[in-house]
């Protein structure tokens, strides 16, 4: 074995090192990259000298010459572990989370699992993200981050009010900007570029400081359950059954009650070939009538509101895990929990299956022609059987919505409902017929405006583009978007403009690029003359 050698800038990982082959790939392991080396920091001192290190010879191979940044390795493309990566600089040895100044101080290589465990142990206060534990903050936060208390608290980078950023000058020299909320231009430009910017855009964040972050709940009704895909029709009545389901979720959150703004539920729309389509939901037991507030919601997606004539399949408990959630038997009626117990519910999930994500927002409930599509993609006859798929319809709004569109670089802020599309398989296989699957299902969705859910700036009313923290490299090909150059407004709808100077002054040698990073703006032309006299 090669030894590890450590460094004043971190400890480096080459080839031949017992570690190499786990830290030369992603969460996802479609993505393998054969880097120089990976340097594992735990300071921000030791990132600013890893990546002066990185920056200092010129690559020999053009073509293999990115340098890379990684918290928790979930980025679903392949932006950070792919051919072209010269070098990964790793921070998730950097994880600590403390109080600092009135201030909550996040190290990068924190993950939402870290956060619950040291932010609500240490302070009783908690952080609206994901529900996935091994997600890493350095990634999650910068593309919004979303999770089950969101509704009622809002997204993470509501709270977001400092990063630290190791950046990238035009002389190639490295230096740590503490960037802030309150700072003056252009440092603000910096912070706000980390609200929803999405992360590998601008340099390698190492910290970040959260304020009035709201307090945790003590305890939450949680509830799991499902409908037999057995205990549907086939054909057009199955597809009415169906397309209740869809739409009593849609019609109640597009209600926009604010007595169900602690409410967060997740309909899991899986394939025929599962036992179940799923269903998720949570409240903060703490509010006034947190039961009977929960009682309201079940009813209306399993009682209220159905179609005369149409039969309901009944309601029963949730014994197989879909998608990236695993089985949750025995809460078909709501139970109490601690709050800290939910992440041990919901994972972590393994990490052995290959996985393609899609994703769009929605302000309205999905439309027939929408549902259709996914009946089509999901219970369709005679077509290829994509056993582990699922698409996922998460609840938004509430809190999101009360932040104005201009305060973070979130676009979406009117939005009721997130969706991600998923499909995953074995490592062994090739994946070609299950990508073939989702791409053609996510086209048909959207076949109205091109294939894509475009923003309403783009001219649509119901969609609101897709989620820069499910990036989809498919919305900048033809084949999949009629208008592949719409995939930055997509993600960023007119916020777009504004990030690519933040990315002019803060990257100015474009250092920290993929397949869908800021793009810099163009040169600004010089003046030129005509020739004739003054």
């Amino acid at each position: 074995m090669t030894e590890p050698r450590t460094t004043a800038r971190g400890i480096r990982v080459t080839p031949g090192d017992r570690r190499y082959a786990a830290l030369r790939r992603g969460y996802n392991p479609r993505w393998e990259s054969e880097p120089d080396y990976i340097e594992l920091v735990r300071t921000p001192e030791e990132t600013v000298g890893a990546l002066r290190d990185a920056l200092t010879p010129q690559p020999p191979d053009p073509v293999r010459s990115r340098i890379t940044a990684r918290s928790g390795g979930h980025c679903y493309e392949n932006f950070v572990c792919a051919p072209d990566v010269r070098v990964i600089i790793d921070v998730s040895l950097m994880d600590e989370i403390y109080e600092d100044d009135g201030m909550v101080c996040v190290e990068a290589g924190a993950t939402n699992g870290d956060l619950r465990k040291q932010l609500f142990l240490k302070t009783g206060k908690v952080l609206p993200g994901g529900s996935c534990p091994s997600v890493g903050v350095g990634g999650h936060v910068p593309a919004g981050g979303f999770g089950l208390l969101s509704r009622q608290f809002g997204l993470t980078v509501d709270y977001l009010h400092e990063v630290e950023v190791a950046v990238v000058d035009e002389n190639r020299d490295v230096r740590l900007v503490r960037a802030g909320k309150d700072s003056d231009e252009p440092e603000r430009s910096l912070w706000w570029a980390h609200t929803g910017g999405g992360g590998g855009n601008f340099g390698i964040l190492t910290r970040m400081w959260f304020k009035n972050l709201p307090d945790a709940p003590e305890r939450v009704l949680f509830s799991a359950g499902g409908w037999k895909w057995s205990s549907l029709a086939r054909g057009e009545r199955g597809f009415r059954q169906f397309r209740q389901i869809v739409d009593n979720f849609g019609r109640f959150f597009a209600q926009r009650d604010p007595k169900f703004d602690p409410l967060f539920a997740i309909l899991l729309l899986t394939h025929r070939s599962q036992p179940k389509i799923g269903l998720i939901a949570q409240i903060d037991a703490g509010v006034d009538g947190a039961r009977q507030r929960m009682t309201e919601f079940q009813r209306a997606m399993t009682s209220r509101g159905w179609r005369v004539g149409l039969r309901r399949p009944p309601f029963e408990d949730l014994t197989e895990g879909y998608g990236e959630y695993p089985a949750l038997a025995g809460l078909r009626q709501p139970q109490p929990l601690p709050w800290e117990s939910v992440d041990k519910l919901l994972g972590p999930v393994d990490n052995l299956r290959c996985g393609k994500h899609k994703s769009a927002y929605m302000r309205e409930p999905l439309p027939e022609r929408q549902v259709r599509a996914l009946w089509h993609g999901l219970a369709g006859e005679g077509r290829h059987v994509v056993r582990d798929a699922v698409v996922q319809i998460d609840s938004y709004g509430a809190a999101i919505n009360r932040t104005d569109v201009t305060d973070t670089a979130v676009a979406q802020r009117d939005s009721i409902l997130k969706l991600q599309h998923q499909v995953y398989w074995p490592a062994t296989e090739d994946g070609a017929s299950h990508l073939n699957w989702i791409r053609t299902l996510y086209r048909d969705m959207y076949a109205d405006t091109g294939g894509v859910p475009v923003t309403k700036d783009i001219g649509a009313g119901i969609t609101d583009g897709c989620y820069i923290g499910y990036p989809d490299v498919d919305l900048s090909d033809r084949a999949w978007n009629i208008d592949p150059r719409s995939w930055a407004k997509l993600y960023y709808g007119p916020h777009y403009g504004t990030l690519q100077e933040v990315k002019r002054y803060w990257d100015p040698l474009n250092v920290f690029r993929h397949q869908q990073s800021i793009e810099p703006p163009p040169p600004i032309p010089v003046p030129r003359t005509t020739g004739g006299r003054a």
